[in-house]
């Protein structure tokens, strides 16, 4: 195999078919890798097959050569049993980051250079530059698919060794041009849902490995309103889903998760969407992953995320001697969920992130959580 081939990640979706497709246009020599990275157990919810044989539709049509790995063990051993202890410990986890790190800039990118290849492409909307001779991941020119939040966590050693044909690109225009060269992935949907999982019943298939664990939901003020089947089903902020139906005294209102009692098993709601419970201006992060291997200071400002696509939030960092992060923000932040990602920009290049661990708000961590007054009696007409 020719030693300058490009491997592009074929997810069988249209960014990485025209990622291919652009390498080719540009006269390099190029080669598909599919990956598969679950076991399908059910029909109908994990899409593996109908990706992989889109996958090589394209690769034949661009005339260009198909490969396919199964990385199921990988995947289970470096994401999924992740996912599972942050769920079994009440946070919220995002698979996506750990499956970037993980699988696409770590075990495709060895198998891709045992095929042959000197470098990988893959069709995330992000850039990649260069500063002082070290790779630097950038903004994606279309914000509104920006995914440099999800690559937060792949350092410049891996991103040396890729690059991202679309990022500079449109969504739309990678559609037309995947029409135009008559690719049958078009018009295919965007993927959803976990990371390579697909879209599926999120608590069926949470409850198959995570056993039931019922407790209380309970008002800000203590107050018994019903119950839950498990904290893991839900998360900061949610609305819906919570099982409470008409409440004797209170307004007709929708209910939202303000808080999990870790001690008491107890899942905390209110009915104000921009409750004192959810708002927080500092939190604590641990295991952070700096895009240069270093952070920029031990003290220093920048633009943050606390979940994907949110607007920039200003704030100020400060890095413990334990690589800890205490950040503070400008403004209150609302529903900042234990287990996310909040990740640096300084301008368009993204810095890198860390796991959020505790917030300032009720319930947080970083101050004690209050104490919710003993119910008397349910609440529930």
């Amino acid at each position: 195999m020719d030693a300058a081939i490009t491997m592009v990640g074929l997810s069988g979706g249209v960014d990485s078919s025209v990622a291919a497709l652009l390498l080719r246009r540009a006269g390099d020599p190029v080669g598909g890798l599919f990956m598969k990275n679950w076991e399908e157990d059910d029909r109908g919810a994990c899409t593996a097959e109908r990706d992989a044989a889109d996958a090589e539709g394209v690769a034949r049509a661009l005339g260009i050569p198909f490969h396919s790995r199964n990385f199921a063990t990988e995947y289970w051993d470096g994401v999924f049993e992740h996912f599972l202890a942050e769920h079994r410990a009440g946070r919220t986890p995002n698979p996506d980051v750990l499956c970037n790190r993980e699988i696409k800039f770590r075990t495709f990118i060895d198998h891709a250079l045992d095929l042959g290849a000197a470098r990988i492409a893959t069709g995330h909307y992000a850039r990649i530059g260069w500063r002082a001779g070290r790779a630097v991941l950038l903004r994606a020119t279309d914000l509104e698919k920006d995914q440099s939040y999800f690559l937060h966590a792949v350092g410049h050693r891996a991103l040396a060794q890729a690059t991202f044909p679309v990022g500079h690109l449109h969504k739309a225009q990678v559609r037309a041009l995947a029409a135009e060269a008559g690719l049958a992935t078009h018009a295919k949907k965007d993927s959803t849902g976990i990371c390579f999982i697909g879209e599926r019943d999120f608590r069926a298939f949470l409850a198959r490995f995570i056993a039931p664990r019922p407790g209380p939901v309970l008002a800000a003020d203590g107050s018994l309103l019903g119950a839950h089947r498990g904290l893991h089903f839900h998360t900061l902020g949610q609305r819906g889903g919570l099982g409470i139906g008409g409440v004797r005294g209170r307004p007709e209102a929708p209910w939202y998760v303000v808080g999990k009692d870790l001690a008491r098993q107890a899942l905390v709601v209110d009915q104000d969407h921009d409750s004192p419970c959810l708002l927080a201006r500092r939190l604590r992060a641990e295991q952070p992953h700096w895009v240069a291997g270093a952070p920029p200071a031990t003290r220093f400002a920048a633009d943050a995320k606390v979940r994907y696509r949110q607007p920039d939030q200003r704030c100020d960092v400060a890095v413990a001697d334990d690589g800890t992060l205490d950040v503070r923000f400008d403004t209150p932040q609302r529903a900042v969920a234990a287990g996310q990602s909040v990740v640096f920009y300084d301008g368009e290049a993204c810095l890198g992130g860390a796991t959020i661990a505790a917030t300032d708000a009720a319930w947080g961590g970083l101050n004690a959580a209050p104490a919710l007054p003993r119910h008397a009696r349910s609440e529930v007409a």
